[in-house]
């Protein structure tokens, strides 16, 4: 398969859809932890300890992870994807399933941790897939079908790209 047929997102892209999904998750977690603090501050006098802090890391972990492994094993896109036009896929062509998307969400975590540098393999892959996508066999490929359509006209059958996306 001729890897330039497929329209492989590059890394600004997808840092800024990354980041646009971080802020949508931490405006879930605030507002998730305001009503409860309203809640535990109209119940009776609550004090936020050890236990307290350990608890909201594991709702902040639990929030965060539901957001991404939710959006990528349903729609294929996350809200900040949809909104650049990017779509996760699988080896199959379509949308990664529960399973790989919680691999992916690890290949994430992984990659962030270092400064970054897991995204790094972007600028020189062919398939632009960061650490992520090689630990979840996923590419990220901007979503033709969501662009607007242009006013030439559409490829011919030869030059199209297969419906069928390697990521293996």
């Amino acid at each position: 398969m001729n890897p330039r047929a497929v329209p492989y997102a590059g890394i600004a892209t997808r840092g800024v859809a990354l980041a646009i999904d971080v802020a949508i998750a931490q405006a879930i977690v605030f507002a998730g932890g305001a009503v409860f603090a309203l809640v535990g501050s109209l119940v009776g006098d609550l004090e936020f300890d050890t236990v307290g802090r350990i608890l909201a890391a594991c709702a902040w972990a639990v929030t965060v992870a539901t957001y991404f492994v939710l959006f990528w094993s349903t729609a294929g896109q996350t809200p900040g994807m949809r909104l650049l036009a990017l779509r996760v896929v699988g080896p199959d062509g379509e949308h990664p399933g529960t399973a790989r998307s919680l691999l992916r969400l690890v290949g994430l975590g992984l990659a962030i941790i270092p400064l970054f540098a897991g995204f790094l393999p972007v600028l020189v892959d062919a398939r632009r897939r960061a650490l992520q996508d090689f630990m979840a066999r996923t590419v990220v490929v901007y979503d033709v079908e969501a662009q607007p359509a242009s006013t030439s006209p559409p490829p011919s059958s030869a030059t199209r790209a297969p419906n069928r996306i390697s990521a293996g």
